[in-house]
């Protein structure tokens, strides 16, 4: 459902822009009898051509909400031999500052509206009796809801009551965001009436039947920019075109060129035998064209709630007011919303799902780096057991050195240390006493039995069995060394009785 934000008007018509449905809107001011129908708050839809609203004629490209909130020029499309869009040459007509200010002559005719609608809701005359009062009633309510006749004359045709008009209260302000594509990057959105699965799934033979509307050129090459699901069973697809020149170089055509071919009569059945609903450029909208869409309320729409909105819009630079009319406008944003929630949650899913694989890789390489300290740590001993028996090899029939010696020495201390009562086994064996005693006197007398926290109680074990596996490494490494000294000792003994053996 699209919004229109102005009353309507006769305005002329593009070959190109088929007529707009019923209760669809165009821009603001006015509404031309050439607007394509859209979406009502997606960005760069469709716009009117012929005769321009508010904003007036700019250019063939939409930036509203739906069909646009503006209308464009009408454009002449010059395609060139063989559809090379290098040759576009876009013509734009005169600007004219369409709207409310180039239509002086509708002001009476809104002047006799305006009336004719206070009259059918405070005064009707059609029967001349106190039934004229309920028909009031019945006519406010029917403009409360915003659909109806008016019915107030014999004489006079009936008031339409539709969802623009002042009276209704089933309207609200709402935000969207703003496209931040430039024509240059040539995108442009087609709406299929098909699921998301069935794009992707054929999206290549997608892309050379667009490619064959086009014209089947070879210098040209369709490429898809992203694809979305909409609801009701429709997707968005984004496409650009990429022109390339017989000296090697390449750009993309224009948004506006590439909509204003798709818009032509023949074209645009082509793309709706493709199940294309909708088509329309993802422009961004000028400086110009957002201050003149925000000075103007659109129709319909107290000035006091446009300017509110306006003031609590949470960020001017990448969102919009725009109207909500109806309870079917708020569905459908209530249904973009949940398609919007599913996909975000979706994709928390795949991040999640990321995130426990990263977490199991996480756990697999602590454990291999965790085995591989291990590794490291055997091989270092290896290297050190082949490194002690070379030397040994090395210093066999000599003396005993300065160094050695005090190696020696510092050994015998750290064995002293560990066998000292006041060091390591002896605080082990007083612990192991006391915990024995503890356990003795708590089954003598169990009414003073002293309770360990098991949390406790496990840290003080994990510590204990730390420090004896300290203990027995060191204990292991100490023997090694004698080991290795008592055969330097031997080795040493041989070399003397050999040494005396000569000399005798």
């Amino acid at each position: 459902m699209a919004f229109n934000f102005g009353a309507p008007a006769g305005g002329t018509a593009s070959a190109a822009t088929p007529a707009a449905p019923a209760g669809t809107f165009g821009g603001f001011g006015t509404t031309t009898t050439t607007t394509t129908a859209g979406s009502a708050f997606s960005f760069s839809a469709p716009t009117n051509t012929g005769t321009s609203g508010l904003f007036g004629a700019t250019q063939n490209k939409g930036f509203g909400f739906g069909t646009g909130f503006g209308t464009g020029a009408g454009t002449s499309t010059g395609l060139g031999t063989g559809l090379g869009f290098g040759t576009f040459n876009t013509q734009q007509t005169q600007n004219t500052l369409g709207g409310l200010f180039s239509q002086p002559t509708q002001a009476p005719v809104q002047s006799n509206q305006l009336i004719n609608t206070a009259s059918a809701l405070s005064a009707p005359t059609l029967l001349g009796d106190e039934r004229d009062a309920i028909l009031a009633k019945w006519n406010q309510l029917q403009a409360f809801w915003g659909t109806g006749k008016g019915y107030f004359n014999n004489n006079i045709p009936p008031v339409d009551f539709t969802q623009e008009n002042p009276f209704c209260r089933f309207k609200a302000v709402g935000y969207s965001c703003m496209p931040n594509n430039k024509d240059e990057d040539g995108l442009v959105v087609l709406i299929f009436n098909r699921k998301e699965t069935d794009i992707r799934s054929q999206q290549q033979q997608l892309i050379e039947s667009v490619h064959k509307i086009l014209g089947g050129n070879q210098t040209l090459s369709v490429n898809v920019e992203g694809v979305k699901t909409l609801p009701d069973d429709q997707t968005e697809v984004v496409i650009y075109v990429v022109e390339r020149s017989p000296n090697g170089t390449s750009r993309r055509v224009t948004a506006t060129a590439l909509y204003a071919h798709f818009e032509q009569a023949n074209i645009k059945t082509s793309l709706q035998q493709l199940g294309v609903t909708l088509s329309m450029t993802r422009t961004e909208l000028s400086p110009a064209q957002i201050k003149q869409l925000l000075q103007n309320p659109p129709a319909g729409v107290d000035p006091i709630i446009w300017e509110q909105a306006k003031v609590d819009n949470p960020d001017p630079e990448k969102l919009i007011p725009v109207p909500m009319v109806g309870f079917k406008e708020l569905l459908r944003r209530l249904k973009v919303q949940d398609q919007m929630t599913k996909q975000h949650q979706t994709r928390l899913d795949i991040i999640s799902e990321d995130i426990s694989e990263l977490q199991k890789n996480q756990t697999t390489t602590l454990a291999k780096i965790a085995q591989y300290k291990r590794k490291l740590m055997e091989l270092s001993h290896r290297t050190l057991q082949v490194l002690i028996k070379q030397e040994i090899q090395r210093k066999s029939g000599y003396a005993i050195q300065a160094d050695e010696e005090q190696l020696r020495v510092q050994l015998d201390t750290i064995q002293c240390e560990l066998n000292a009562p006041t060091q390591f086994k002896g605080r082990l064996n007083e612990l192991m006493s006391q915990i024995r005693m503890q356990n003795h006197f708590g089954a003598v007398k169990s009414e003073e039995r002293y309770y360990v926290d098991a949390d406790l109680l496990r840290e003080i074990k994990q510590h204990l069995k730390q420090q004896q596996e300290g203990l027995s490494h060191l204990i292991s490494i100490i023997k090694d060394d004698l080991e290795d000294i008592k055969l330097i000792e031997h080795g040493l003994n041989e070399n003397v009785h050999i040494r005396g053996g000569v000399f005798s």
